[in-house]
C-alpha cells in the first residue's frame, strides 16, 4: 500500500468519525440535518486530504507527483 492510499483511507475515517461526532452533538436528528451533515463530513475529509498531502509534500515525506504505479513496477518492488 502506498502513501497515498493510506493518506486516502485516514481522510475516509477522518470523514466517517466527524460525521458520527456532529451527529452525536447536534440534538435534533431528521433527515435534512442528517444529510447536510454527510456532505460537510465528506468534504472535511477531502480538506483533510488535500490539505494533508500538501504538508507532506512540503516537508518531502511524500513524493510531488504519486502517480499510479504500472504492474512491472509493482512486480518489482514486491519481490520476494
Amino acid at each position: 500500500m502506498n502513501r497515498t492510499t493510506q493518506l486516502k483511507l485516514c481522510s475516509l475515517v477522518f470523514a466517517v468519525m466527524w460525521t458520527g461526532w456532529m451527529l452525536w452533538v447536534n440534538e435534533p436528528v431528521d433527515r435534512a440535518n442528517i444529510v447536510m451533515l454527510v456532505v460537510c463530513g465528506a468534504l472535511a475529509g477531502s480538506a483533510w486530504y488535500y490539505a494533508m498531502r500538501w504538508l507532506l509534500q512540503l516537508i518531502r515525506l511524500l513524493p510531488p507527483h504519486d502517480g499510479p504505479v504500472k504492474p512491472a513496477q509493482w512486480r518489482r518492488a514486491h519481490r520476494c
